[in-house]
């Protein structure tokens, strides 16, 4: 029988939204009033069926036309910015915890104003050496794009990396890019779809990262 080869860990990326960011009311709130203004009937079970990552998709599984997505983007944007999402139970700890021993990064679908505005407001810019939102590839989650690219901004192999996400399209990014990824069931919709997409391991809460990359190391 082979022996098992340990693979070390020199990097841990993470999801913002979710994962690090109970940002759900903030997020469902501004969907539904931007989707009340564009005249959409959509309840809360709607936007827990379509949910992802990647808005477009939610605008597309809506039935919005595109030549209205950038007015729904204005009324979401406007909308959010009644809300201050606090960060989930436990996560300045844990990145503070997870930093001492490897590189961090951000590999977010988040708007890039409203996410680094977040990471100041919570003083966390400087926790992590690369913050890839959207805009800054040309592909979106699912597409391995945007973690291939805070790999390299990092000096990062994929096979000494780790992704930690709440969402099938998290698990799907980081199995096309090679790259191990642990699920975080957070406040999103997402946890049945999140299983399904099987990640390396699914946790239930944030706080036992520190204990599940010891795990995927040994």
């Amino acid at each position: 029988m082979p022996l098992k080869v340990k693979t070390e860990i020199k990097g841990v990326l993470f999801d913002w939204d979710g994962t690090l960011l109970n940002s759900f009311e903030a997020d469902s709130s501004a969907y539904l009033a931007m989707f009340q203004q564009m005249g959409i009937e959509w309840g809360l079970d709607d936007l827990a069926e379509h949910y992802s990552p990647n808005w477009y998709d939610v605008y597309r599984a809506a039935g919005l036309p595109e030549q209205r997505w950038d007015a729904a983007d204005t009324a979401w944007r406007k909308h959010y910015s009644g809300f201050r999402p606090k960060l989930i139970t436990g996560a300045r700890g844990v990145l503070t915890s997870v930093g001492r021993q490897y590189r961090l990064g951000l590999v977010t679908s988040g708007d890039r104003d409203r996410v680094l505005r977040q990471l100041r407001e919570f003083k966390l810019t400087r926790s992590f050496r690369a913050r890839v939102c959207s805009g800054d590839t040309e592909h979106k989650k699912p597409h391995p794009g945007p973690l291939n690219f805070a790999l390299n901004c990092i000096g990062l192999k994929a096979e000494h990396s780790v992704y930690v996400g709440d969402s099938p399209e998290d698990v799907q990014m980081a199995k096309s890019a090679k790259v191990r990824v642990i699920g975080v069931l957070g406040p999103f919709p997402t946890e049945k779809r999140l299983r399904a997409a099987k990640p390396d391991l699914l946790l239930n809460s944030l706080l036992e990262l520190p204990a599940a990359l010891k795990q995927l190391e040994s």
